[in-house]
């Protein structure tokens, strides 16, 4: 992979706790004040989250080669990340903006779903800043920035994939203007609460943990046509363990994408997952986004299958009070 841009400023004895997922108390104080957005405050990072990233970084090196896809690799390149420690949000974006229009947000971690999809929609990410604790590198009890900026932010600067995204925010307006129209308010919380189901469905097993056919590629698994098998989703992208056993395991499930299946197909977050969905390439999930929708308008998304993932009341509140674009 090409050539890193460093940080140039020291890392100087920061406050205790440093930015160590769920032990930071910067954060708790920007949740204390219901801050969504806010600032990579770098300066709190202590040595022991810098060298975390680099430990992090650098066991996914050859794990990227072997179960990445190209985009994916091509990205991580184009955006000259900091193997070292863990990169400034601002010089990320300052890859990233050129190639897609894409940027990285900082946020407080959280974020209610209408909230997340329109920031796609604007071209934007939200962005944990916290690191996970380094004594438990395969533990992730929320995302970190080690899943936000090296699992997700490289495949925002492949064009396609984030056209994709962009619509998948359109999709979630789609939504919220459709629950609009409807009067009857147990009838419009319990069509919304299943659409924001099959929303969540569908992008869990595409951004979060999607598969590629890769013609040519080698690799071990393939998608019953004899060509291989690459990782893009995210979730996958950032776990060391995962994502060779997404593409190795003989016992893990993988099947061409179907939407009727996908958006019925619940799922559970404390495993490894033992059902994976391939797409063929990022013009085709763009494809399927645009299905997605279309389901959606049909009312097809209405009534999908009960189960994980459960839907928040803030979920529903962030599409029940959105400003809907014209």
């Amino acid at each position: 992979m090409g050539s890193v841009l460093r940080s140039e400023t020291s890392v100087d004895a920061p406050a205790a706790g440093g930015l160590t997922t769920t032990k930071a108390p910067f954060i708790e104080e920007a949740r204390a004040r219901s801050e969504i957005y806010i600032h990579q405050p770098y300066q709190l990072y202590s040595a022991e989250n810098h060298e975390t990233w680099r430990r992090l970084f650098l066991r996914m090196a050859e794990r990227w080669r072997r179960y990445a896809n190209p985009q994916y690799l091509r990205g991580l390149d184009a955006l000259f990340m900091d193997h070292e420690h863990v990169p400034r949000i601002e010089d990320v974006n300052r890859f990233m903006q050129p190639l897609t229009g894409f940027r990285a947000r900082p946020v407080s971690g959280y974020v209610p779903a209408y909230v997340f999809f329109d920031c796609l929609r604007r071209r934007e990410f939200p962005t944990t800043v916290t690191i996970r604790d380094g004594r438990a590198l395969e533990y992730l009890p929320e995302p970190d920035i080690f899943h936000d900026i090296a699992g997700h932010v490289p495949m925002h600067t492949d064009r396609a994939f984030a056209d994709a995204l962009v619509r998948f925010g359109e999709c979630a307006a789609t939504a919220a203007r459709m629950a609009s129209s409807v009067s009857d308010e147990a009838e419009k919380l319990r069509r919304l609460t299943s659409n924001i189901k099959a929303m969540s469905r569908f992008f869990w097993f595409t951004v979060e943990f999607g598969l590629m056919r890769a013609s040519g590629a080698a690799g071990v698994a393939d998608g019953g046509d004899g060509q291989a098998l690459k990782v893009y989703g995210s979730g996958l992208l950032s776990s060391h363990g995962e994502i060779a056993h997404a593409i190795d395991a003989p016992e893990v499930q993988r099947y061409p994408f179907q939407i009727e299946w996908v958006v019925n197909q619940y799922f559970e977050i404390n495993h490894y997952q033992p059902l994976l969905f391939i797409v063929d390439s990022f013009d085709h999930l763009y494809r399927l986004v645009d299905e997605l929708e279309d389901w959606l308008r049909a009312g097809k998304l209405d009534n999908v299958a009960p189960g994980e993932p459960a839907v928040k009341e803030q979920d529903l509140r962030s599409f029940l009070e959105a400003k809907i674009p014209a």
